[in-house]
């Protein structure tokens, strides 16, 4: 295939083996290499274009994930989606990147929905003053980007990065180290997000209004009232996705 030869000329070491293994991940979860069947390291070798080394490398990454049973003189069996490791961040960014994006996008904003309102009341009981202060900057610098002249894809990521790091201190924060350890996850997600298309060129005043909130309420100590707007935020993106 076209695009394997150009995955073999242009990947190299680590970079290859990133990229076979999202090609035969989201192959799996397109369908296209069904559950039950098997691929050996042969066959990867001849496909790809890779070395027996960087095949093996494949297949650890793979089975790590449990998307694929390595077994002995078969190679690598696919696995159903069900068994797989869904809220790994890898396997996050493979799906959005599927046929199973809508799916994905879902799922994670219902998890969204059930985690962080609780992650942004307990930052405002538990973070320490200094850490609070940090939330309203935050989301000033956001607003400003948004409501700046600064269009295009610069400003834009300039404003995701920043609500990346947003989202992911009021996890960290919160004082529960579950929720922290759904960061990376979190912010797979956001990022996603904005890599599919699924996020307006220019955040909406009612996102912004809502980011300020949290921050304020986090700031002074405001527990239900983090709460209340973090749910804002989430089911905002909830209705722009036409989820809920």
């Amino acid at each position: 295939m076209a695009e394997d030869t150009v995955i073999a000329e242009n990947a190299g070491g680590e970079l290859m083996q990133d990229s076979v293994s999202r090609t035969l991940a989201i192959e799996m979860l397109d369908g296209v290499w069904k559950a039950g069947e098997s691929l050996t390291l042969e066959d990867l070798q001849s496909r790809f274009g890779i070395s027996r080394t960087v095949a093996r490398e494949v297949a650890k990454t793979l089975e790590s994930m449990n998307a694929v049973l390595v077994k002995r003189r078969i190679g690598l069996v696919a696995r159903p989606f069900g068994e797989w490791q869904a809220l790994n961040h890898q396997v996050i960014e493979w799906r959005l990147h599927s046929t199973q994006r809508e799916q994905q996008l879902s799922s994670l904003t219902e998890l969204r929905l059930a985690v962080e309102p609780a992650a942004a009341a307990s930052a405002a009981r538990l973070a320490p003053i200094d850490v609070k202060a940090k939330f309203p900057v935050y989301a000033a610098k956001m607003r400003q980007i948004a409501e700046s002249n600064k269009e295009g894809e610069a400003g834009l990521a300039q404003f995701h990065d920043l609500d990346v790091e947003f989202h992911t201190l009021i996890l960290h924060e919160s004082g529960n180290e579950l929720f922290a350890a759904l960061s990376d996850t979190i912010a797979t997600v956001l990022r996603g997000r904005v890599e599919l298309g699924k996020y307006p060129m220019k955040p909406k005043p009612d996102a912004l209004d809502a980011h300020d909130a949290v921050a304020d309420a986090i700031a002074k100590g405001e527990p239900e009232r983090a709460r209340s707007a973090m749910l804002d935020i989430v089911d905002e993106v909830a209705r722009a996705l036409n989820f809920f």
